[in-house]
């Protein structure tokens, strides 16, 4: 770890960058950045941004459980998460209602649920300040550890699923028929995608945690003519979103929250992506 965040200060050579809680913040973007691409990705291939926000929103929930039990909400925000999406998906694939229907469903009773607990505990009004806002400068060994196990796990699931993922979004029907098991690939997803949200969510916000999906995926979109190009852009997109935004944020005339700010970097590489898009309009896309 001591060597990498020493790396870290050499190839930003700037005073803030010396500081140990930066060089952490770094590193945990730069793990970040490639996560929330490659679920941003899918997300958007899938018409899931909704989805991505609702599960955002499921965090408020998750502390107040916490709270409830007396565990972590470090432990039951994730957990919480990926029960909800896994709820969501069950009740998409068993019911009549359209994708975005069962999540608002499922989204009002939520966050209801969660507003009512934590107006019982006016103490918690601090805690849940910490996650609608994020602080990105708090990681913690531990947390890019496990923010680099799970970059791993989300890279062994993209090589063996992407492209059975890819050929069910198009049919899913089509796809079962040549032996996707499109249901677990379905479910697998959104625990990963739930995983990687509520993660941004301690660090970035609840409020921007979408844009960090979203806004790299849909500017990479505009400068594609392949899904596998837009996978590769929507990396670099996010990471020199990540990378740009915390160095910004960190400097005295900016002053400014490093999730938010790495959002309006993303925005602004989106508007230059869509005069790109505008200005070769007459390419093939896909």
């Amino acid at each position: 770890m001591e060597q990498l965040l020493g790396l870290i200060s050499t190839i930003f050579p700037l005073a803030e960058m010396q500081l140990p809680f930066m060089q952490k913040a770094m590193l945990g973007l730069v793990l970040l950045a490639p996560l929330t691409a490659m679920v941003g990705v899918q997300a958007i291939n899938f018409r899931m941004a909704f989805f991505t926000d609702a599960i955002s929103h499921t965090s408020l929930a998750g502390v107040a459980i916490g709270v409830i039990f007396s565990i972590s909400p470090y432990w039951t925000m994730p957990v919480f998460g990926v029960l909800i999406s896994a709820a969501i998906v069950y009740s998409k694939r068993n019911s009549f209602l359209s994708l975005d229907t069962v999540i608002g469903v499922i989204l009002s009773a939520v966050v209801a649920f969660g507003i009512a607990i934590v107006s019982r505990n006016p103490g918690l009004g601090k805690m849940v300040l910490r996650f609608i806002y994020g602080d990105v400068l708090t990681l913690s060994n531990n947390d890019i550890l496990f923010l680099f196990l799970l970059l791993i796990a989300m890279v062994a699931f993209q090589i063996y699923a992407f492209n059975k993922m890819l050929y069910a979004g198009m049919d899913s029907l089509v796809a079962e028929v040549h032996g996707v098991n499109v249901t677990l690939f379905q479910y697998l997803y959104a625990a990963f995608l739930s995983v990687t949200v509520i993660f941004c969510v301690w660090w970035c916000g609840i409020l921007i945690v979408t844009g960090m999906i979203i806004v790299p995926a849909a500017a990479a979109r505009n400068m594609s003519c392949s899904i596998g190009a837009m996978f590769w852009w929507a990396i670099v997109i996010s990471l020199i979103s990540s990378i740009s935004g915390l160095l910004i944020s960190a400097q005295q005339w900016a002053g400014t929250a490093t999730g938010a700010t790495v959002v309006l970097v993303a925005f602004v590489l989106f508007v230059l992506s869509f005069i790109f898009k505008k200005a070769v309009s007459g390419r093939k896309t896909f």
